[in-house]
C-alpha cells in the first residue's frame, strides 16, 4: 500500500491532530472542510452561501495538489447545522459538480468546528 500525506498552504491548516487529505494508492481520502479563508486564517462566513463556497474552494485546492480535480470526486459527505437549509448549500455545490456529479449523502449535526454552518469531506479517485 502507497500512502502519502497530502497538504497545501492554499487550503486551511488542520486545526486537530490529523491531516487535509491521505492519498491511498489512487483514492484520495479529504478531511472535512470548514469555510476557513486559508489567505487569512479567518471564517468566510458571512452567509451560508459564503460559508459553502469557501469550503468548496478548499477542497478544491486540496485536490489540486493531489493533481486531482472535482471530475475526481467519486463520495461527498456534507454536514449541515440546520437541514432547513440544505437548498442554500444544495445550489451552491452543483456549481461544482455540474456533470456526473457523485454519491452524496448530507447528515444534520448539532454542532460543526467553529460553530459554522457547513462541513464537506470528499474521497476521490485518480
Amino acid at each position: 500500500m502507497q500512502r502519502k500525506i497530502i497538504n497545501t498552504p492554499n487550503a486551511p491548516a488542520p486545526i486537530g491532530p490529523y491531516n487535509q487529505a491521505i492519498l491511498v494508492n489512487d483514492t484520495l481520502y479529504i478531511s472535512g472542510q470548514i469555510p476557513i479563508d486559508a489567505a487569512t486564517g479567518e471564517l468566510n462566513n458571512a452567509t451560508l452561501q459564503d460559508e459553502t463556497h469557501q469550503s468548496m474552494k478548499n477542497l478544491q485546492a486540496i485536490l489540486t495538489e493531489a493533481g486531482m480535480a472535482f471530475s475526481n470526486v467519486v463520495k461527498t459527505t456534507i454536514f449541515l447545522t440546520d437541514m432547513k437549509r440544505f437548498t442554500e448549500v444544495n445550489e451552491v455545490y452543483g456549481q461544482y459538480f455540474t456533470a456526473d456529479p457523485p454519491a452524496r449523502e448530507t447528515v444534520q449535526v448539532a454542532a460543526l468546528p467553529k460553530f459554522v454552518n457547513v462541513e464537506i469531506s470528499m474521497i476521490a479517485v485518480k
